[in-house]
């Protein structure tokens, strides 16, 4: 899989002072863009992973916390087509034996973006961008107070004592890696959008909530969205105006029996304007509901077309269905924002875009969503053995780079203990892989 010059483009106008992930990917692709030693001749290995995980803690009987955790998120490295910027969400975590709340094995787990070198041996890490607040103090992965983004799960450490929560929490989830260094995030928890400078250090945060900072806020709606279930995946428009964010999962709007329970495969995907703050909003319509919509993504050349990831919680073999990746477009497609910006978004005929449940709702409104093609299910690419598809990004026209969530190599046996997370295919704990995926027809 070599890279194909031909299909580099360049829509960025050369004043814009926001170039997008694409960007880096053009930069990536034609082996420029500022890199020390770029190999504009770099084949890609068909998967590649970090051997030897560091451990991050062992407990008593064996189980290791390892690191891992990468792959919430990845983001091309501009100019260096052989690198990879990789995020971890939170931190590990399980679910308490009464199951109303988490449990953080290592409780001041800063989420962090790896470096990472791509080679025929795997994934090696060049180093680590910690989450910062402003004053340099590191972040930890606790959820946030009330009225900051709160999701109601009280969080404990090992031996069940309540840890508290952190106004800069953060379930990291959504990455953008900018040409200028800067990095922007969305997470899980408020949902919030932040910009971090290169070092790491949080520059604004934006929520619906009117506890971010620079005096910006996200569409009030999106405090209805599911506990845990915010904004997935984060990318940024070609010409750098529009960071795109898309929500994981159907939001609780107004509440969880006319939504979730209802079966509703409704989900939004935000435009937020970078410059002004003006928001534009629309439906996608899942597969069927309680699936996730784990990435999304900037195709060059279009700022009305993105991959989107779809997929379900299981394994291959175990009943996984969907690990699919589809390019959508955005045109045609109603704007379903709410001008005076209620608290539970535009109302149609006094039901919430959510309560209409799916496409044949939407449609007896006269709402048209974001339409849809597949690209490619992974699950038809060599049986992809993991349960979280969690991040792509673009090698080439040809080519698509996928990675998974290994959630630090632990799960919960369903009481409350933290075992071992072994893929069901090789009974060997998960781990950060990535995939270099050759498409059938090019992207663009």
């Amino acid at each position: 899989m070599n890279v194909h010059p031909s299909f580099v483009k360049f829509p960025f106008p050369a004043s814009s002072l926001l170039l997008a992930a694409v960007v880096s990917l053009s930069a990536a692709c034609s082996g420029s863009g500022g890199s020390d030693n770029p190999d504009p001749v770099f084949t890609p290995p068909q998967k590649a992973s970090v051997s030897t995980p560091s451990v991050l803690f062992t407990q008593g009987d064996g189980v290791e916390v390892r690191n891992g955790g990468y792959g919430s998120a990845i983001a091309n490295v501009p100019g260096k087509p052989d690198e990879i910027y990789m995020m971890t969400d939170r931190g590990p975590n399980i679910d308490n034996q009464a199951g109303t709340g988490k449990i953080f094995p290592i409780a001041d787990f800063c989420p962090t973006i790896g470096h990472f070198k791509v080679s025929s041996t795997g994934l090696t890490k060049i180093r680590d961008i910690q989450l910062k607040r402003p004053d340099g103090t590191l972040f930890t992965g606790l959820p946030n107070p009330a009225g900051m983004g709160a999701t109601g799960e009280v969080a404990e450490d090992l031996n069940g004592q309540a840890l508290g929560t952190d106004p800069y929490g953060i379930d990291s989830e959504g990455l953008v890696a900018l040409a200028d260094g800067t990095f922007w995030i969305s997470d899980e928890y408020g949902p919030h959008i932040a910009h971090f400078a290169a070092d790491g250090r949080e520059l604004e945060r934006i929520n619906p909530f009117g506890s971010g900072t620079g005096g910006r806020s996200l569409p009030a709606v999106y405090a209805t969205r599911r506990a845990n279930r915010g904004m997935e995946g984060l990318t940024v428009t070609n010409d750098g105006l529009w960071l795109v964010g898309a929500m994981q999962s159907t939001m609780r709007n107004p509440d969880k029996a006319s939504t979730q329970d209802a079966g509703s495969a409704i989900t939004r995907i935000l435009y937020f304007n970078i410059a002004s703050g003006v928001t534009r909003e629309y439906a996608y319509v899942q597969n069927e509901g309680g699936l996730s919509n784990s990435e999304i993504l900037a195709i060059p050349g279009s700022d009305s077309q993105f991959l989107v990831i779809e997929r379900d919680g299981s394994y291959f073999g175990a009943g996984a269905v969907y690990k699919s990746i589809y390019r959508i477009d955005i045109t045609g497609a109603t704007d379903i924002s709410d001008p005076a910006n209620g608290p539970n978004g535009r109302l149609y005929d006094g039901q919430t875009v959510e309560q209409l449940i799916d496409a044949a709702g939407l449609s007896s409104k006269g709402i048209v969503p974001v339409s849809k093609t597949l690209v490619v299910n992974m699950l038809d690419y060599n049986n992809y053995p993991h349960d979280k598809l969690e991040g792509i990004a673009i090698f080439d026209a040809n080519t698509l780079i996928c990675g998974n969530d290994d959630d630090f190599a632990v799960d919960d046996n369903g009481n409350g203990a933290m075992v071992q997370k072994l893929l069901p295919a090789s009974s060997q704990p998960d781990n950060n892989t990535l995939y270099y995926v050759d498409l059938a027809s090019p992207l663009y």
